[in-house]
């Protein structure tokens, strides 16, 4: 059993010149399921409030006995990404590492937030849509694969959703090329509402419980 929240901060924030949202989601494990594998990890980015970009992203995972605190800023002129790790110690960070990436590259939080103005009307099931991604020390052009609409039950009701899959590459975090499942809300939102991912390290996923300020009605079904 776990807990998932993904925030966006009411405040803007400036990154390579630009105006940003700060996104956070944070998930945990509870109750019995952190005696087999604690798990407490945040991931957030500072992502263009104009086309959904990453400017700077971080992640802060607790996994059982995997520890990573790892921050990553992007400079979109020169297509580049430099990363900088935490030691697990003293907490310090080292010397950053610069890797190359495509054009307008996003982060995994920033690739959820586009995939919310993605008008899955237009897609068959089956269907496959491309992000430009960064992950851990590679770029990648991220496959997303549209399997159609699904009703996920959950705290607030059952909701219509659009059910996504990533074909995720090799990576030391997600078991599998299909090991994350996403659905997002068939509405005016497009909100995650639930996410189930494989890992190395146990199995983790969020589903949503509540929800604030939506610019638009959420869906419920009620048949």
């Amino acid at each position: 059993m776990g807990k998932g929240v993904t925030m966006t901060d009411k405040n803007f924030y400036t990154k390579n010149n630009r105006v940003c949202y700060k996104v956070d989601a944070f998930m945990e494990t509870l109750g019995i399921a952190t005696w087999i594998s604690k798990v407490h990890d945040n991931w957030g980015a500072y992502v263009d409030t104009s086309d959904l970009v990453t400017h700077e992203s971080y992640r802060k995972l607790h996994e059982g006995p995997y520890q990573l605190h790892e921050v990553v800023t992007y400079d979109p002129e020169k297509d580049e990404a430099s990363v900088t790790v935490a030691d697990k110690v003293t907490g310090k960070f080292g010397k950053p590492k610069t890797y190359a990436t495509p054009d307008n590259v996003r982060d995994i939080v920033a690739g959820f937030m586009y995939l919310r103005i993605i008008d899955f009307s237009k897609y068959k099931i089956k269907d496959t849509l491309t992000v430009s991604g960064f992950f851990e020390d590679k770029a990648y052009h991220f496959k997303i694969i549209y399997y159609g609409k699904e009703t996920i039950e959950t705290e607030v009701g059952k909701i219509p959703c659009y059910k996504l899959i990533p074909i995720m590459p090799d990576n030391q975090l997600f078991r599998g090329e299909n090991s994350v499942t996403a659905w997002l809300s068939a509405d005016g939102n497009q909100i995650p509402v639930k996410v189930d991912a494989k890992m190395f390290i146990g199995h983790a996923g969020t589903e949503l419980v509540g929800f604030r300020g939506l610019r638009n009605q959420l869906k419920i079904a009620f048949d």
